[in-house]
């Protein structure tokens, strides 16, 4: 409703302040497609497409659905506002207890909370992580039928008590859901069994502007994180595997705060200039010094997964510092989005940029490839490889082999139902302010 009355402001203004247009009747309104047929043909990057586009019609979805691109989308209005949220932030939508959980099918009550974030109601309530779930709004959560009983219990209830045993104790918490913006950034010391003193995983879910830092995002998540850890000199491993990517600016300045020195990215785009007239034009984005990943010792570790916006961060990172790449070459989506809310409130999401490497390298459909290859990235697989990369490379100590987790039957399942990250969610993205564009097409109308 905001959007309508500030695009509905901003036509008054048009019609009745410009310099250049006058309230005049014949002034063209345009349509949803025909604002978006426009918003093709002066963004969309394959160009060789768009002479195959009908200037008429009378739906939106079908003139995007005849690209080729499976990234160019459009949402119509009544879902825009839901997508833009997805794609900004990390808010948990419909409110939230905050934490995650994952089944382990060998328990009685097999659900065992597996995160809890310190500023939702469960961190405050101070629940156990990797407690075990035994009842829920007196419930009990038991067998095959636990996960969805919970799920059920968490989606259209507001006030939820949870039964938790952990070391022995069973304890009552009385929770409330809340708005929630999940964490983006985790932290976890592993293989620091037997006086080993362990490596530490930072793993990053996604690049998102609006996250539990509410100032900076994911980037403010990982920056407070490294500020607050700069005596630490363990081994980090900068988990991104099935990071789907998010905004742009994010990943280049998170890549930033590894890299002194530098072209991190170069991006060629297609876009308006002042005059309203598409042309091509080609932004680097460099590197500065005094950040305070530039020192430590990293390795990245990513997979198929890892994609957009990742691959920009991987790509940054790796060609420019002695940081090196494990797991499995990356998903190859060199090429970004611009979205764009339309005259009637959809929204469009247009490729309209692509990437190269710091060395001038295009990875799109192609991926990047590791520097050291795992066998196997899936869980505990891929943890075990870059633990012991940690040990080749930086001589760590770890403990004996341990039993993995991966035998059939007792491998943790992840869910979480409100939480889960939808694959390429927003990928590599930025916004512009539909303001310019339908000034700009208005004025295009009229001459």
């Amino acid at each position: 409703m905001f959007l309508r009355i500030i695009l509905a402001a901003t036509l008054l203004c048009l019609l009745g302040c410009s310099d250049f247009i006058h309230p005049v009747k014949s002034t063209p309104e345009p349509t949803e497609y025909s604002f978006n047929y426009w918003l093709l043909q002066k963004m969309y990057l394959y160009e060789d497409e768009l002479a195959d586009l009908p200037p008429d019609g009378d739906s939106a979805q079908a003139l995007y659905k005849a690209l080729k691109d499976p990234f160019t989308t459009y949402t119509p209005p009544t879902k825009s506002e839901e997508r833009a949220t997805a794609i900004n932030t990390s808010l948990v939508v419909g409110g939230d207890v905050g934490m995650r959980y994952s089944t382990d099918a060998t328990l009685e009550h097999p659900i065992k909370i597996s995160r809890v974030y310190p500023n939702g109601p469960a961190g405050r309530a101070g629940i156990p992580r990797n407690g075990n779930i035994i009842k829920a709004n007196k419930i009990e959560l038991i067998g095959e039928k636990a996960k969805a009983t919970y799920d059920s219990i968490l989606s259209y209830s507001k006030n939820i008590d949870l039964l938790v045993a952990y070391k022995k104790d069973t304890t009552l918490y009385k929770l409330e859901k809340e708005a929630i913006y999940s964490p983006t950034v985790f932290v976890d010391t592993l293989y620091n069994e037997s006086g080993a003193p362990g490596i530490i995983f930072v793993r990053i879910e996604g690049f998102k502007l609006t996250t539990a830092d509410q100032k900076y995002g994911t980037y403010g998540e990982l920056k407070a994180y490294l500020d607050s850890t700069t005596s630490d000199k363990r081994v980090r491993i900068l988990d991104l595997r099935n990071n789907p990517g998010g905004h742009v600016l994010q990943c280049i300045s998170m890549a930033d705060l590894f890299a002194s020195q530098g072209t991190l990215s170069t991006r060629r785009q297609r876009a308006l200039n002042a005059d309203g007239e598409t042309e091509y034009t080609t932004s680097t984005s460099k590197a500065k010094a005094g950040d305070p990943g530039e020192s430590g010792k990293y390795i990245i570790l990513g997979n198929g997964g890892s994609a957009s916006c990742a691959e920009i961060f991987i790509a940054a990172v790796t060609e420019t510092t002695d940081i090196p790449f494990a797991g499995k070459k990356t998903y190859g989506k060199g090429i970004g989005q611009t979205n764009y809310f339309t005259y009637a409130g959809g929204l469009a999401t247009i490729t309209n940029f692509e990437f190269l490497t710091p060395k001038g390298n295009s990875y799109h459909k192609t991926g990047i490839i590791p520097k050291y290859e795992c066998e196997n990235v899936i869980g505990k697989f891929g943890e075990d490889c870059a633990a012991q990369l940690a040990h080749k490379l930086y001589n760590v100590k770890i403990p004996k082999q341990r039993e993995t987790l991966a035998k059939q039957g007792s491998e943790f399942v992840y869910y979480n139902t409100t939480n889960t990250i939808a694959e390429f969610e927003g990928g590599a993205i930025e916004w512009y302010n539909e303001d310019t564009y339908l000034k700009k097409f208005l004025s295009s109308q009229v001459k």
